[in-house]
């Protein structure tokens, strides 16, 4: 075949792929703006949203980085409400939701077709379990490294942000109905089957070795994420793991050297690192893990990922003693 004909026939199996949504039932895709994929020049990016209220600096902080290009929120359950607010917001080529329900439609190579021609990816909330269990060593999670591998910006809120980094809180164990994991249920027993951490599934450059985290101090979290950290050290994962946690309404946003700002109207952003292993660390019985450095970083500060060093922020010590969260701040607040 003629190297014009073939590569006409290649375009027209592409858009067939893409236009048999009725046949693939199994995802849905939907997109406003141009038809047709914007080439622009990406830069990347992490925005790392803590949930709640969406913030608008975050999002046209990422718009900006697709220069201008294809912005596609990734879901595997929900609507595509996204695409107009995030339209309003940016100057765009074009907005498009992509909700990738299970494993068959992970497999699809329209899906991963439509991820790799996005200049931006942004991860919404939900059920971070959905997206392991739906995602993880398929196309899918193939096409998401390959789009950060080549400098293209990502985000995520939620159930998105916890996926972000090398390690992640799975929620594999929860029921439909469960309550969300509270820090009481862990403390006491760090091997509760409902504390199932994952490793691997996104290699996002400057969040390797680290674990995110989001909804923090709304919903208290400190308590069951100091247990995730013990965790990571006593399962051999790493022997000094990093943690970024943020509250609802608050996001980081980490330019390509790894240099991050903290915006937004909430509580900010932690940054935890533990100084040595757990001393007790058990199926049944109280965690004991002592001076972690944590670093609470609010609206306007700044943080160095590469050197794990922050301004404008205050720095304190957390301890775990037989269960009972403690800190070197005033009054003994985790937060």
């Amino acid at each position: 075949m003629p190297r014009k004909n073939f590569h006409l026939a290649a375009v027209v199996l592409i858009l067939v792929l893409l236009s048999q949504t009725s046949l693939a039932a199994s995802y849905k895709y939907k997109r406003i703006g141009e038809k047709s994929d914007a080439q622009t020049k990406p830069v990347a990016g992490i925005a790392m949203m803590g949930g709640g209220t969406d913030l608008d600096e975050a999002f046209r902080w990422l718009c900006d980085k697709a220069d201008g290009g294809d912005f596609l929120i990734l879901r595997a359950r929900g609507s595509n409400d996204y695409n107009s607010y995030v339209k309003k917001l940016c100057k765009t080529n074009s907005v498009a939701t992509l909700v990738i329900h299970d494993r068959n439609a992970a497999q699809n190579p329209a899906v991963a077709y439509i991820i790799r021609h996005a200049e931006a990816v942004f991860i919404a909330g939900g059920d971070q379990a959905l997206y392991l269990n739906f995602w993880t060593g398929t196309p899918v999670q193939d096409a998401i490294n390959a789009n950060i591998a080549e400098g293209k910006p990502i985000g995520g809120t939620s159930a998105g942000l916890a996926v972000l980094g090398q390690f992640a809180y799975g929620a594999l164990q929860d029921a439909p109905k469960d309550p969300d994991l509270a820090s009481k249920d862990v403390l006491t027993d760090p091997y509760f089957k409902r504390v199932t951490v994952v490793r691997d599934f996104l290699k996002t450059p400057h969040l390797e070795n680290t674990l995110t985290d989001s909804h923090f101090a709304k919903r208290d979290r400190m308590g069951r994420t100091l247990v995730f950290l013990a965790r990571i050290i006593h399962d051999g994962w790493s022997k000094q793991p990093r943690e970024i946690a943020i509250d609802e309404k608050s996001a980081v946003l980490v330019e390509g050297d790894g240099k991050a700002v903290v915006v937004g109207t909430g509580r900010g952003a932690y940054f935890l690192q533990p100084t040595q292993a757990p001393e007790v660390c058990q199926e049944k019985v109280p965690l004991t893990f002592k001076n972690v450095s944590a670093y609470k970083a609010p609206t306007g500060a700044r943080f160095d990922l590469p050197s794990w060093t922050g301004t404008g922020g205050v720095a304190f010590s957390l301890s775990v003693e037989q269960g009972t969260v403690r800190s070197t701040q005033a009054e003994g607040s985790p937060y």
